[in-house]
């Protein structure tokens, strides 16, 4: 089986490109696998890279060896504007922005999928058998070795707000995470720091008075981690840092005791997809033993496991359903925004 993109698909990309109305949305990259019989095509919308997904769909198009798998990224923010603003035809939906996805279900832009690797899934990883949950991926600090010097890494928040309250002069311009007026997964993770903990706005206001790097999403952290233009990155996707991070590149994942995030990457079908039955295949795939070993072994992704959750006290998994639509709300988004923007665009 061959797989690569086609001329035709290079030029309808640089064609779309140039003649983008102004309301459609923005593709940060795009990948055809083709196989060499192809009968039909499964499209996908999804913010994770393309890097963590190849092996994934090459190993779905070896047990469906007909179905060609066009692959689209975006950001967080794009992929629900193109969904839901554009009504944007694709297949399967595929986000780590959870509050934006249960907005999706909710408004009623997804169908139903229902199958017995679904009803196998822990009640706490999927939501009216429209949200599918194939990750648990917590948000972390990372700091840099040879940036941090002699100064101690912080064991929690508290600690960490009082080294960079005591050390300004080292951290200033120095300390990155996400800018959450682009990011939607900034935001979901930001939203669920001020739910858990009033020390987060304590952290944003130290970390305002520093002149932060904001950044739209955590490839880019971790780049400039990794060059030294900062020092530490907060709320960080942790598979992502610890597929960048080895000994060289002198990032360390610094685990904080008082509470860590854990985010549900999850798929949904939407309701327009033109290929239902095949994109249930896909989530079926994605849930099942199989997928599931795949996931971890060849995508650096970890998959859902509940047991690895109750380990820790401290780990907390972000819940799927109405609780995050609250800070969806347009009057709340827009005061936290404000409030956001107070503290840390000093």
């Amino acid at each position: 089986m061959r797989y690569f993109i086609s001329i035709t698909l290079l030029v309808w990309l640089t064609s779309a490109w140039l003649i983008k109305p102004a309301n459609a949305f923005e593709i940060e990259d795009k990948l055809l696998f083709e196989v060499t019989a192809p009968v039909n095509t499964l499209r996908i919308l999804s913010n994770t890279d393309l890097i963590y997904f190849k092996p994934i769909v090459v190993a779905f198009q070896q047990q469906f060896p007909t179905t060609n798998v066009l692959y689209t990224v975006a950001s967080s923010t794009e992929l629900y504007k193109a969904i839901n603003d554009n009504g944007a035809n694709y297949d399967l939906v595929i986000s780590s922005a959870m509050d934006l996805q249960v907005k999706l279900v909710n408004d009623g832009l997804s169908i139903e999928h229902q199958s017995k690797s679904t009803d196998a899934m822990p009640a706490w990883s999927k939501w009216r058998n429209h949200l599918f949950a194939f990750t648990q991926e917590p948000a972390v600090l990372v700091a840099s070795k040879s940036g941090m010097g002699d100064l101690p890494l912080p064991e929690n928040r508290q600690q960490l707000i009082s080294l960079m309250r005591d050390n300004p002069d080292h951290f200033d311009g120095k300390i990155g995470t996400y800018d959450i007026r682009t990011s939607g997964a900034g935001y979901l993770f930001a939203t669920q720091d001020a739910r858990q903990s009033d020390a987060y706005w304590r952290l944003a206001e130290v970390v305002g008075s520093l002149s932060p790097k904001l950044y739209c999403c955590t490839s880019n952290m971790l780049r400039d981690l990794k060059a030294g233009k900062i020092i530490m990155a907060y709320n960080v996707v942790g598979s992502y840092a610890s597929a960048a991070l080895d000994e060289k590149s002198g990032g360390v994942i610094v685990p904080l005791s008082d509470y860590t995030h854990f985010m549900l990457r999850t798929a949904l079908i939407p309701s327009n997809a033109n290929n239902p039955e095949l994109s249930g295949r896909f989530i079926d795939f994605l849930i099942d033993d199989s997928g599931r070993a795949l996931i971890k072994q060849q995508a650096g992704l970890p998959p859902i496991n509940g047991e690895e959750l109750a380990r820790q006290q401290h780990f907390r998994p972000i819940s799927l359903g109405p609780g995050l639509l609250v800070y969806l709300d347009k009057i709340k988004r827009r005061h936290f925004l404000k409030d956001w923007v107070d503290a840390m665009v000093q």
